[in-house]
């Protein structure tokens, strides 16, 4: 089986760049969040997300996302409810993904809150993406076109970098986008040559 190499950073640090920079340099990555969100699409999923937060949740036979996003990131209890629901059907979905690139030396799994979730204790070893903490909120604000306030909300329900970067074996820092992408170069090629 190919070692699991977790990538993971803050809302707005680049992973999601970093981890198609890395998918282009050949190796296989797994987007955690894009699943999840493909599952948040099932029918088993919806059912069981309108029990735990009501049928209003549910408009034209799909989860409402954004009412979603409100309840949940402001009410940490509501996350942890959200995240039971959605987590194992994920780490199932991981492990069939595992199985088809059984032949490769390692793979990316790229997740936001790989340490958060307790997920980061299945990877060999951990890439954290980090960027300042104002320009990660200038960056979601633009990208998703929400307030200062709902960026800062999401941050607080995420780790600290601090305690991340305790746990990671190597940190991106993505201020210049060029750097970051030639320390991603330079991760790959110390895992491909170890």
């Amino acid at each position: 089986m190919p070692k699991i190499i977790g990538l993971t950073g803050g809302i707005g640090s680049g992973k999601s760049t970093i981890a198609k920079h890395i998918e282009q340099m050949g190796i296989p990555v797994y987007i955690s969040d894009l699943e999840a969100k493909k599952i948040l699409d099932t029918q088993e999923a919806i059912s069981e997300v309108a029990n735990a937060f009501g049928r209003e949740i549910i408009k034209n036979g799909k989860v409402t996302r954004e009412k979603l996003s409100q309840i949940v990131f402001q009410q940490p209890q509501k996350l942890k409810i959200l995240n039971s629901i959605i987590h194992p059907k994920v780490a199932s979905h991981f492990k069939e993904w595992l199985e088809i690139h059984s032949k490769e030396k390692f793979v990316i799994k790229e997740a936001a809150i790989l340490f958060e979730s307790g997920s980061y204790k299945d990877c060999d070893k951990v890439i954290l993406v980090t960027a300042p903490k104002e320009t990660r909120i200038q960056r979601v604000m633009k990208r998703d076109s929400i307030s200062r306030q709902a960026v800062e909300n999401r941050i607080a329900n995420q780790w600290s970098e601090e305690e991340k970067e305790q746990l990671s074996d190597f940190v991106i820092v993505n201020e210049q986008l060029s750097d970051a992408l030639k320390a991603a170069e330079n991760i790959i090629s110390i895992l491909r040559n170890h």
